[in-house]
C-alpha cells in the first residue's frame, strides 16, 4: 500500500487507511487502542500501512513480540523497536517521530493513558509531519485496560474471544468522531462481523 499523501491546504481529506470492514483510520491523527489483545489489533493496522513502522516500548516493560508469532500477519523486519526508559521519553520519542514524517504509521505503548495536553501535542505533531513531508503519519497509542486518552481521534478495544481451533476477537469502537460506538467479531481471516445484544461470545482472553 502506498504512503498516504496529502495536498496541503486546510480543506484537503486524508483517505482513511483501511484496516478490515468497518474498522478505518483517519492518517494526520492519533488513535488509541486498549484492551489485552491490543498489540495483535495494532499489528493488523501495521500490516495494512507502508514501509517500516516505528514500534516505541517502555523498557521495563517484560513482555515483547515474538517474531515468530507475528509473522503470518506482518514481516518482523517492518518493524523498528526502540525503548524508554520513562513514560516521558515515550511521549517525547513518539512526538518527534510524528513530526519528521519519516514514517507511516508510529506506534507507542504506555503504561497508562496520557492527559489531553500531550495528546494535542502529537495531533499538531502529526500535522507538521504531513505538512513537511506530503506524507500524513497515523499515530496509535497501545494503553492496558480500557483505556481513556483524551483527545484521541478514535477510541477502540481489542480482547480475545477465543474457541477451539477458531482464534477470534472482540473489537469495540468506544469512541470516534461523527461515528457511534459498535462491537464486532473478528475472526482468523481478518472478517469484521458486527455483534448484537443476543450474539453469543466466547470468554474474554487475549
Amino acid at each position: 500500500m502506498p504512503h498516504l499523501r496529502i495536498h496541503r491546504g486546510p480543506h484537503r481529506a486524508v483517505p482513511l487507511l483501511k484496516v478490515t470492514g468497518e474498522f478505518a483510520l483517519r492518517p494526520g491523527r492519533v488513535h488509541e487502542i486498549c484492551g489485552p489483545a491490543r498489540r495483535s489489533l495494532a499489528l493488523r493496522v501495521a500490516a495494512r500501512s507502508s514501509g517500516p513502522v516505528l514500534w516505541l516500548r517502555p523498557a521495563w516493560q517484560v513482555e515483547r513480540l515474538n517474531p515468530d508469532g507475528i509473522c503470518h500477519l506482518i514481516a518482523p523486519g517492518r518493524l523498528i523497536f526502540a525503548d524508554c526508559r520513562r513514560t516521558e521519553d515515550l511521549l517525547w520519542c513518539f512526538e518527534e517521530t510524528l513530526r519528521a514524517g519519516a514514517v507511516a504509521l508510529a506506534v507507542a505503548e504506555l503504561p497508562v493513558p496520557p492527559a489531553l495536553t500531550p495528546v494535542r501535542r502529537l495531533h499538531l505533531a502529526a500535522e507538521a509531519g504531513a505538512a513537511a513531508t506530503g506524507i500524513a503519519p497515523l499515530g496509535l497509542l497501545l494503553t492496558p485496560e480500557g483505556g481513556g486518552a483524551v483527545g484521541v481521534e478514535s477510541r477502540w478495544q481489542a480482547t480475545g474471544a477465543h474457541e477451539p481451533d477458531h482464534p477470534g476477537w472482540r473489537i469495540d469502537r468506544l469512541h470516534a468522531r461523527a461515528q457511534p460506538p459498535k462491537s464486532w467479531h473478528l475472526g482468523e481471516t481478518g472478517t469484521l462481523e458486527p455483534l448484537t445484544a443476543s450474539t453469543p461470545v466466547a470468554p474474554s482472553r487475549r
